[in-house]
C-alpha cells in the first residue's frame, strides 16, 4: 500500500521537479540525460521506455506506440519537440535503437500471438510435416508405422494422436518443438531419454508445450524486456524468442532432476516453482538467458 501510495506521490508530483532541477543543473532533458549516460541494453531503452510514457508532452508519449517504419520521424519529431539539434549523432542513434527495441517487443508479441491463435489441422499438409520431422528428429531410428499411433506417446504425447495436445498453444507449441529439435538435436535427445526415468520422468512433449505457455505469458506481461533489449541491439525477432524457448527446456529439466519430485502429480507445484525462479532472474537488467549453439 505504501509503496503503491509513493510511487504516486512521485510520478505525480516530485518526478516533475527532479526533472526541472536536474535540467537546470546539467543543461540537458531526461532523455539526454538517460541516452548519454546509460549503456546500451536494457537499463537504457527501459529507462526511455519509462521517461516516454510518463511525459506530459503526447510526441513522446506516443512514441512508444510507433511502428518500426516510422521511428526514423518520430526521433526527428522528438528532437523538434525537445529542441535538440539534430547533428547530435549520438543522441539520434541512440534513441533510434531504443524506439526500434520497443517497436520491435510489441511486434514480437503480436507474431507469437497470431502463431499461436493457430489451430493444428490435420488436414494442412505443413501442420502434419512439421509433426512428423518432430518425430524424426527425435527417434531417428524408429520409423512411425502410423499417424494415428501409440508410438506418440514414446515422446511425450498423451494419446494417439498429438493435435488434441496442441489445443492452448495452437502451432506456437508445434514450432517450438521442432525448433529445439532442430537447432539442439543432441540436447533434445538426451533431454527426451531422460524424461522416461523410471523414477523422475515426464511427458516430453506435454511439458514442452507447458513451457510454451510460459514462455509466451512472459513475453505478453513485459518480463522479457530486459532479456531481449540486451540480446539483440534493434528489433527483437520469431528466432529470439524460440531460443528462450529452448533455454526454458534445457533449464527446466535441470530444474526437475534437481528437485527430484516426489511424482509426476507434483508437476503444478515445481512448475510454478521453476517460473518463479525465471521470473527473478528475468528482474535484472543484465540479465540474457539463451543456449550456445
Amino acid at each position: 500500500m505504501w509503496a503503491r501510495f509513493w510511487g504516486f506521490l512521485y510520478s505525480s508530483y516530485f518526478r516533475f521537479w527532479l526533472k526541472w532541477i536536474l535540467r537546470l543543473l546539467t543543461g540537458k532533458c531526461e532523455l539526454q540525460r538517460v541516452l548519454g549516460g546509460a549503456e546500451a541494453g536494457a537499463r537504457r531503452t527501459l529507462s526511455v521506455e519509462y521517461s516516454l510514457e510518463s511525459s506530459k508532452n503526447k510526441v513522446l508519449r506516443n512514441a512508444v506506440h510507433v511502428e518500426e517504419a516510422e521511428v526514423e520521424k518520430c526521433v526527428r519529431d522528438i528532437m523538434k519537440e525537445k529542441k535538440i539539434e539534430q547533428v547530435d549523432i549520438g543522441f539520434k542513434t541512440n534513441l533510434r535503437i531504443s524506439l526500434l527495441q520497443i517497436s520491435g517487443y510489441k511486434k514480437l508479441y503480436l507474431n507469437v500471438e497470431n502463431l499461436r491463435k493457430v489451430p493444428y489441422d490435420s488436414e494442412n499438409e505443413e501442420h502434419e510435416e512439421q509433426l512428423i520431422e518432430l518425430w524424426n528428429l527425435l527417434m531417428p531410428h524408429e520409423n512411425l508405422k502410423a499417424r494415428i499411433s501409440k508410438q506418440w506417446c514414446d515422446i511425450g504425447f498423451q494419446g494417439d494422436d498429438p493435435k488434441t495436445d496442441f489445443r492452448g498453444m495452437g502451432l506456437l507449441g508445434l514450432v517450438n518443438l521442432v525448433y529445439f529439435s532442430k537447432h539442439y538435436t543432441n540436447e533434445a535427445r538426451q533431454i527426451l531419454s531422460r524424461s522416461n526415468h523410471p523414477k523422475l520422468g515426464y511427458s516430453y512433449a506435454i511439458v514442452g508445450i507447458n513451457l510454451t505457455e510460459m514462455a509466451y505469458s512472459l513475453l505478453k506481461h513485459g518480463a522479457l524486456k530486459a532479456h531481449l533489449y540486451n540480446l539483440v541491439s534493434g528489433l527483437p525477432q520469431m528466432e529470439h524468442f524460440h531460443q528462450f524457448y529452448c533455454y526454458l527446456v534445457y533449464e527446466f529439466d535441470k530444474f526437475w532432476f534437481e528437485e527430484e519430485p516426489e511424482s509426476i502429480m507434483h508437476f503444478n507445484q515445481y512448475r510454478e516453482k521453476f517460473h518463479e525462479k525465471i521470473k527473478g532472474l528475468l528482474l535484472d537488467c543484465n540479465v540474457v538467458l539463451t543456449l550456445q549453439d
